[in-house]
């Protein structure tokens, strides 16, 4: 279906070029009653051509045909095919030189092109599944863990330790097929197709579900939250911005250095919540800010199993706020530090602010 559409389109493009050349080549010989450009204008409708189609058969169809215009129309004798002249076989050559070079040069470069996006796509693949490694890891951990307790001391083990030890079980379960559906979503970038699970989720229970995450990982550090007093709920997919929210605050732990504070804020602005996670550390170089979304940063940085703070990279949580009509931004503070901020539309309410 695709190439059938590319077809077309360049078929009526090459039609199009060619009858405009030609119309523009009938005005200036019956206006200025000059010849000397048609040749010229001719070359640059088949260059125009070899460059915006695909592949080599426009480019060699459109030589063919623009000499045959020019002879037709533009040579004595007029309205009349004489195709043994020197005139037009050396158009004929010129014109389908140029077609040549130009389809061939464009094609080289739509293909280092697709190699480009190929690799781009496979490295955002291979950075997202090295990035979460860490965080499917624990759940996984987490159930051979009570699984094991559950075995080894079935006996001994009352009624309602077991259940507890089962019930968190379900839950690790539950929290590892959801995250696995989405990652498996969010492999979509190329495509920019990232289907999500999106529901109405209240900012209250979504940031004490997200600092008692953090706290079991970094109890020393402390979270100054600030986020509004009325009601607000948000459409969203909750484990995956959850997911967003914990590797930046991750990032100010360990990236963060001479650290004091770490703020995450949530504003209300118009019909958008704006979520802000603000350290007052060392703030982001000019050379780490260039490339702080691109994923390099999180291929380069060690894999330590002893810490969790992979979590997902933040060229995936741009895609990801991404695929909520946010943008994931960052900068530094007036005052010092960084500053990573995003906006998610909130859902319709009476309390929303006009």
């Amino acid at each position: 279906m695709e190439s059938k559409k590319h077809m077309v389109a360049d078929s009526l493009f090459t039609v199009i070029t060619l009858c405009v050349m030609f119309l523009v080549n009938l005005f200036l010989v019956m206006q200025f009653d000059t010849k000397t450009m048609t040749p010229m204008i001719f070359v640059l409708g088949v260059f125009l051509i070899s460059w915006r189609t695909q592949g080599y058969v426009f480019g060699i169809a459109a030589s063919f045909l623009s000499v045959l215009a020019v002879n037709w129309a533009f040579t004595y004798p007029y309205w009349e095919f004489d195709l043994i002249s020197p005139e037009c076989i050396s158009s004929a050559a010129v014109m389908l030189i140029v077609s040549t070079a130009t389809s061939t040069l464009t094609t080289r470069l739509k293909q280092q092109e697709k190699l480009k996006a190929e690799a781009e796509k496979e490295r955002m693949r291979g950075n997202l599944l090295r990035a979460v490694s860490h965080d499917l890891r624990t759940p996984l951990t987490s159930i051979y863990g009570a699984c094991s307790v559950i075995i080894e001391n079935f006996d001994n083990l009352s009624r309602e330790k077991q259940l507890l030890l089962l019930k968190d079980i379900q839950a690790d379960s539950q929290w590892l097929n959801r995250m696995v559906e989405n990652l498996l979503s969010v492999t979509h970038v190329d495509a920019g197709k990232v289907q999500l699970s999106k529901h109405s989720v209240v900012l209250e229970e979504l940031i004490d579900a997200l600092l008692v995450k953090f706290d079991k990982h970094y109890p020393n550090q402390t979270v100054q939250v600030e986020i509004p007093e009325e009601f607000v709920s948000i459409p969203m997919d909750p484990v995956l911005i959850e997911q967003v929210l914990m590797n930046l605050l991750e990032n100010a732990v360990f990236h963060a250095h001479g650290m004091r504070n770490l703020w995450l804020r949530v504003e209300r602005k118009n019909r958008h919540a704006v979520f802000f996670i603000e350290d007052d550390g060392c703030g982001i170089s000019a050379d780490r800010m260039a490339s702080l979304f691109t994923g390099l940063l999180d291929s380069e940085a060690p894999v330590d199993s002893n810490r969790s703070n992979m979590g997902i990279g933040l060229s995936v949580c741009k895609t990801i706020i991404k695929a909520h009509g946010g943008e994931l931004k960052a900068g530094n503070r007036p005052e010092g530090g960084a500053q990573f901020h995003f906006a998610l539309e909130m859902e319709e309410t009476d309390h929303v602010e006009q």
